[in-house]
């Protein structure tokens, strides 16, 4: 239902732009909203609000292109044909690759687009224009949809989880993963060391000697969690530890790495089934039980 309620707000938008265009005149327009970047990605809001009057015209791909589509519909025209883009599916393109897009059909559509630069994806490339709206991709669509309309997620972390999606589900190739475990191990380590510290996925792959898409495909395979899940919960270890001393629950908080102090609290809940004052609370009234217990007598 939220999901549905998501959508709903973005097709409203969506048709709120293309009315605007109306009463302005003239052509429509592409109109990108950069989200997020890093180094060789970034991610935009993309609004378009061209319809049937607007002339297509080929152009090229710069770099690999994942756009999650999430209102209104196009047509998309590269080398391996012809597609109708449909909210919940995926328009791909591989880096240097011709493409047109045409709204015959309908005025308009809204996307999540993704770009990568051309190392960044180990070699892997797509073998098709399009992937349907299957159940494999809706967590990450919705991930994408409440970010376009202003949730703080985590883009780095989806943007290399849809980019390993796609290669998967559109490659005639798989890409060998298994490689890159003792680089791995370097970023574990480096993670335990100091969860505190400011450890972009970008610096850890560079620690690791990996791509950050390889990186953190071999790292979600040799932990079962990504990065950002592993140091989130050495954090809250650490922090679990610290809360035994009579320190401020706001200083545990920021001595941890987290910069919100209610935004550590939900994420201490979620983990431990507890507030940081509860979880302090219980293990003081065990220490209590535990003193007032007498040793016994040999």
């Amino acid at each position: 239902m939220e999901a549905a309620r998501i959508l709903a707000k973005i097709a409203v938008e969506l048709a709120r732009a293309v009315k605007q265009r109306e009463e302005r005149g003239g052509a429509g327009a592409i109109e990108p909203r950069v989200l997020a970047s890093g180094d060789g990605w970034s991610v935009a809001d993309v609004v378009c609000t061209c319809g049937p009057r607007d002339r297509p015209f080929e152009e090229r791909h710069t770099r690999y292109a994942i756009a999650i589509v999430l209102a209104g519909s196009f047509e998309y025209r590269s080398p391996f044909g012809r597609a109708v883009m449909t909210p919940g599916s995926l328009m791909l393109g591989n880096h240097d690759q011709p493409y047109e897009c045409r709204h015959e059909h309908g005025d308009g559509d809204r996307c999540v687009g993704f770009r990568f630069d051309p190392e960044w994806l180990d070699g892997g490339s797509f073998r098709t224009g399009r992937l349907p709206a299957i159940s494999a991709l809706s967590p990450l669509i919705a991930r994408a949809a409440t970010g376009a309309l202003g949730a703080n997620i985590d883009w780095e972390t989806l943007a290399i989880e849809l980019a390993g999606a796609a290669l998967d589900l559109a490659s005639k190739e798989s890409i060998d993963w298994t490689g890159g475990t003792r680089g791995v191990a370097r970023a574990i380590r480096a993670i335990d060391r100091d969860p505190d510290a400011s450890l972009t996925i970008e610096a850890l792959a560079r620690q690791a000697g990996l791509s950050p898409f390889h990186f953190l495909r071999t790292f979600q395979l040799q932990t079962g969690v990504t990065p950002h899940q592993y140091i989130l919960r050495a954090r809250l270890r650490e922090a679990a530890v610290l809360l035994r001393s009579e320190s401020k629950v706001l200083d545990v908080a920021y001595d941890c790495g987290f910069g919100d102090v209610s935004n550590f609290n939900r994420t201490f809940r979620r983990e431990f089934g507890m507030s940081p004052r509860e979880w302090r609370r219980s293990y003081s009234a065990f220490s209590s039980a535990r003193a007032a217990v007498p040793e016994a007598v040999h």
